[in-house]
């Protein structure tokens, strides 16, 4: 019981610190200072509202900014094949993008190549991660080409799954020239993406509505993605706090049972007892050895408790692909609280042994 209690409670510690340690050094990656920028219904409830052709050239006005890009949605639908159903799109959507998307979301590129200025007008497209997925397609090479609104386009590359823009991961991205000269879509952007000095974050989220849309600021929505991230983190350490709890349970189960065991053995040992009394042994050193029986018992189950919870954080980690990270705190502390259940569940029956009398223990040889 000690050792299954003490092995769960180090085993939610090490895992939930490798779940939080990952998604921190995703967050030191991706940065914290992204601000995504989309048309929001306003204060009288319009959902068709739309962000001005100006707001990327508004918000790239604001100082502290230092990246601006945009996506746009394109109505279009992206198939493996003209012969195919077009109402078989798999959840795909077709994005019109600045060539900057890819550096201001820190994305990277699984194969092939990102777009550029010469690209931007050509019939080619970026899959995003997912998308590239559900097309059958895992790379760009022999000139690969989806049917994309009626046309084939040719696709240059494929990127990794983007941790601040999961949306775009089931998308198709198309150069915005091409986008708006042959497929109909519109000028002004959908959602911006702005990347701004990590200290003035706040301050520029404040300002960014009136900026983008002064005519309606209410009609602009403002998030910030590494929250999310944050909030993750956050709940991670909720679950821990309930797996903790379960854990203290079982070492309360083991704590009986360490109890248990020792008042039996106290049963059965009367006359060894009563042999040690009768040879000068006093109470105190009667309790000392029952005490140290059940100390050592439980140490054995934690010390074997530490041991498999470590075991299954490192399993669990390298399975996810996680940094192995095992508190120190959940080691040791493992060890102590197996001690001091051990000398709470040793206490009555060491003390029952040394109440003992000599006379009645002899009764029993």
């Amino acid at each position: 019981g000690i050792a299954i209690g003490i092995a769960a409670m180090v085993a939610v510690l090490g895992i939930s610190e490798s779940s939080k340690a990952n998604l921190l050094r995703a967050l030191d990656k991706l940065g914290s200072n992204l601000l995504v920028v989309e048309a929001g219904g306003g204060f009288i409830g319009k959902d068709d509202a739309v962000l001005p052709t100006t707001s990327e050239t508004m918000l790239r006005r604001i100082g502290p900014v230092e990246e601006v890009s945009s996506v746009t949605s394109v109505d279009a639908t992206v198939l493996r094949t003209d012969l195919a159903r077009s109402d078989q799109t798999g959840g795909i959507t077709v994005k019109a993008a600045d060539i900057q998307l890819l550096d201001t979301l820190v994305g990277e590129m699984a194969d092939g190549e990102w777009l550029d200025e010469a690209r931007a007008g050509l019939p080619v497209v970026v899959l995003g991660s997912v998308t590239a997925e559900r097309l059958g397609i895992t790379d760009v090479g022999d000139g690969i080409q989806v049917w994309l609104g009626g046309q084939w386009f040719t696709v240059i590359g494929i990127m990794e799954s983007l941790e601040l823009a999961p949306d775009l991961d089931t998308s198709a991205i198309i150069g915005r020239d091409i986008a708006i000269a042959e497929l109909g879509a519109a000028e002004a952007p959908g959602t911006v993406y702005l990347r701004t000095d990590p200290d003035e974050v706040d301050d520029v989220q404040g300002v960014i509505a009136p900026t983008a849309n002064p005519a309606n600021p209410d009609q602009v929505e403002v998030s910030r993605p590494s929250d999310a991230i944050e909030a993750r983190a956050a709940a991670s350490n909720a679950f821990t706090a309930l797996f903790l709890g379960l854990g203290a349970v079982a070492l309360l189960v083991g704590g009986v049972g360490i109890a248990n065991v020792m008042v039996i053995s106290v049963l059965e040992r009367r006359s060894e007892i009563g042999l040690r009394r009768a040879l000068g042994a006093t109470r105190r050193h009667v309790s000392v050895q029952f005490l140290s029986e059940a100390l050592l018992l439980s140490a054995a189950g934690g010390l074997a408790g530490v041991l498999l919870g470590a075991a299954v954080t490192a399993i669990y980690d390298t399975a996810r692909g996680w940094g192995i990270v095992v508190p120190v705190v959940g080691l040791a502390g493992g060890v102590v609280a197996a001690l001091a259940i051990g000398a709470v569940a040793g206490l009555y029956p060491a003390t029952r042994a040394a109440r003992l009398a000599p006379t009645d223990a002899l009764r029993t040889v």
